[in-house]
């Protein structure tokens, strides 16, 4: 039976736009002043064009890997899958994890996003959910926690 795959909240998609248009407002105002008033129109055409051009690259990087994260809870294990050139998928057995971490930076927190990191005795072990709904973070780090728990006694 195939595992049903969570995918990050439509807010992480959201929030990840919105930076990247503040930083191309902020760079095209850096860019395309200077240049028109210093240069001439031709310019300042020219850098608004790349820099819009760069921003539209970016945005297309962002959604592909917004579109990869994704989580399957299973009945003795967490899968976590992401990349886009590189695909990843992580198995974390939950009698192995050592502590659940739920994060939030200071965009997330305006978006209301978490990122849940999970970790076990492995150091080369890189299960990190982001863009999570603070509830559903909330959520899964308790059941996480409780389940990691009960296997781990059982060892």
């Amino acid at each position: 039976m195939d595992p049903q795959w969570c995918s990050p909240s439509p807010a992480m998609w959201r929030a990840r736009r919105a930076v990247i248009g503040l930083l191309s407002v902020v760079v095209l105002l850096a860019v395309g002043l200077p240049l028109g008033f210093g240069a001439g129109a031709v310019p300042a055409v020219i850098g608004v064009a790349i820099v819009l051009t760069l921003s539209a690259g970016a945005l297309l990087l962002v959604w592909r890997r917004y579109r990869t994260w994704g989580y399957a809870e299973r009945e003795e294990d967490l899968l976590v899958r992401r990349g886009v050139m590189i695909k990843r998928l992580t198995v974390v057995p939950y009698g192995r994890m050592q502590f659940v971490d739920v994060t939030a930076g200071p965009v997330d927190r305006i978006f209301g996003l978490s990122t849940v990191q999970l970790h076990t005795a492995a150091a080369a072990t890189d299960a990190k959910i982001p863009g999570l709904d603070a509830a559903e973070a909330g959520r899964l780090r308790d059941y996480l926690a409780a389940l990691g728990e009960a296997k781990a006694s059982g060892l």
